[in-house]
């Protein structure tokens, strides 16, 4: 199953292809869409949203993982966030591709067994998982593996539990 993972940011939203089967990762293609701050806040969103709608359309995930807002220590850049998620989750709905969306200690606790995991500690397990020679970069790629990987190791124990929903 071919899993899109995206770390949502106004300025940078990383993205990350990642094929999972047989309870194995194996890392497509990940990358950054950067926007720049001095252009109108619609046309950012809309970039992202077109940029991640454009890898859809070249990978054909059947789910995206999307890294949720757990907790805002800047409301701007929350409220920026939280835009380019709702923007991001239409476009997928438009696609067809169904969205899940996962805090970040739901991501670390799925990546490394602990919820308090340090972010170098997330990326070398998810570095390992995916069976790369090195972390990817930047921090917001390996983060939008990380929510693939998440998504890949949660549907495959609800599936055993069969809860999946």
């Amino acid at each position: 199953m071919v899993i899109l993972g995206v770390d949502p940011g106004l300025a940078n939203t990383g993205w990350g292809v990642v094929d999972f089967v047989g309870q194995k990762f194996r890392p497509v293609c990940f990358g950054v869409i950067n926007t720049e701050p001095k252009s109108n806040l619609e046309d950012r969103i809309a970039s992202i949203a077109d940029s991640l709608g454009d890898v859809v359309d070249k990978y054909h995930p059947q789910h995206v993982s999307i890294e949720d807002i757990f907790f805002a220590k800047n409301e701007v850049s929350a409220i920026g966030v939280a835009k380019v998620i709702g923007a991001v989750s239409y476009r997928m709905h438009q696609q067809g591709v169904p969205v899940s969306m996962f805090t970040p200690l739901q991501i670390k606790i799925a990546i490394t067994g602990y919820g308090r995991a340090e972010k170098k500690q997330v990326q070398e397990m998810c570095r390992i998982l995916l069976g790369l020679d090195k972390i990817p970069r930047p921090d917001h790629a390996a983060d939008a593996l990380a929510a693939a990987v998440c998504w890949g190791n949660t549907s495959s124990t609800q599936g055993r539990l069969g809860i999946l929903r």
